[in-house]
């Protein structure tokens, strides 16, 4: 994997694990998730003028298919991540969801893609997927009284993941990654907006997310696309086999949020896991 692609991965990470640590005692998850959308599309707008105007590039129907079937998919992915988070822990639903994804991801990319990565980079994969899961099914967090539908939730998560993944690793080749994905959160925005604007309970319900959750729907307005927009920028370096799994380096930032700030328990477990996901990371970046 060229380091660029590697470094862009980094920091997208942290900022990743940062706006699911926000997310995870939101409420109202269409709601937030159509607050923290709008307000993205006011953050964003200088930046995606600023990259029409530099690159000249044309926005025609072609990329609108691409960024409308993006943005349905994540306008799931969105929604079934917040509910999961709304009863189980951070440490269960953000790991199992990302480590669905990539591995999904993986097998989407040689199957469909034909990508062909080398055995290092496929051992690497399977040891983050490995770390990931490590991580996430503790005996605390699965005896929860929801633990069933968190992880329900959690895995139709990482389905959505594996596909837009492999979506928008197409999708970017037409436009470049900002413009990309500030068209993915517009039709996101459009196709959320009938459903929480059509009654006075949903719009009700939209002021009330500005009003009570303001830090977390400025936070994930700020750092949920701009975390995306370095993934995206990753792809157009390196195949999506290596990037799907390589991005998830950010559980590891996710796990030291849940342990230190959220106070959720077994620290040995985790840092093993940890330790694999580590490890995959250098075999993808060798690979």
């Amino acid at each position: 994997m060229p380091a660029a692609a590697l470094a862009l991965l980094l920091v997208a990470a942290v900022a990743h694990a940062s706006w699911n640590y926000l997310a995870k005692g939101a409420t109202g998850s269409v709601a937030f998730t159509f607050a923290f959308t709008a307000l993205a599309q006011v953050l964003y707008l200088p930046l995606a003028v600023a990259a029409f105007w530099w690159t000249g590039q044309s926005l025609g129907p072609q990329v609108w298919l691409w960024v409308g079937v993006s943005g349905a998919l994540n306008v799931l992915y969105f929604v079934v991540l917040i509910e999961g988070y709304q009863t189980g822990d951070l440490s269960l639903v953000y790991p199992l969801a990302r480590g669905t994804g990539p591995a999904l991801a993986v097998a989407g990319a040689v199957v469909l893609l034909g990508e062909r990565p080398s055995g290092l980079a496929l051992a690497g994969a399977g040891l983050v997927v490995v770390g990931i899961l490590t991580m996430s099914l503790s005996p605390h967090a699965l005896s929860g009284a929801h633990a069933g539908r968190s992880i329900g939730f959690a895995l139709v998560a990482g389905l959505c993941i594996a596909a837009y993944t492999l979506w928008d690793n197409k999708g970017v080749t037409f436009v470049t990654p900002v413009l990309y994905n500030y068209g993915l959160d517009l039709s996101r925005a459009v196709l959320l907006a009938p459903v929480v604007l059509a009654t006075e309970s949903g719009r009700a319900s939209v002021v009330s997310v500005f009003r009570e959750q303001r830090r977390a729907v400025f936070g994930v307005a700020l750092l949920s696309p701009g975390a995306y927009i370095l993934v995206l920028a990753a792809l157009t370096l390196a195949p999506v086999a290596y990037v799907a799994p390589a991005r998830e380096i950010s559980i590891l930032f996710g796990a030291v949020l849940g342990l230190r700030l959220l106070g959720e328990r077994d620290a040995p477990r985790r840092l093993l896991g940890a330790a694999a996901i580590v490890a995959g990371i250098f075999a993808l970046a060798l690979g």
